[in-house]
């Protein structure tokens, strides 16, 4: 069964860095893009970055410049460096992989930024 944790998040000021992890535990096979999603009460869930097959990583525009997402060459860990980290960023993250049959979902971390 597969499963992906999260891990890293917590409360920051203004301006503040934060690093989580998503660890994938057992193997999903023909991984097509790894992801990193957000939620906040106030909007849908929305992506904040993504790194399909082809190596190409997407940011939104909302976190270009001050996020960085980077995975491990076996597929098994994914990292969502954020710095210069503002109010706005406050959110569920969720860790998303995505497979030729398949969607996975971790469980989602808090990260709470004050001004």
């Amino acid at each position: 069964q597969v499963r992906l944790v999260e891990s890293g998040g917590g409360s920051v000021q203004l301006g503040g860095s934060l690093k989580l992890s998503c660890s994938v535990r057992g193997r999903i096979g023909g991984v097509r893009v790894m992801a990193w999603y957000r939620q906040s009460p106030e909007k849908q869930r929305e992506l904040v970055a993504d790194l399909p097959k082809d190596g190409s990583i997407n940011y939104a525009e909302s976190v270009k410049g001050r996020f960085t997402l980077s995975r491990d060459n076996a597929q098994t860990t994914m990292w969502l460096e954020m710095n210069s980290l503002k109010p706005e960023d406050t959110a569920v993250y969720f860790c998303h992989v995505q497979s030729f049959v398949n969607n996975y979902w971790g469980q989602g971390i808090q990260v709470t930024v004050s001004s």
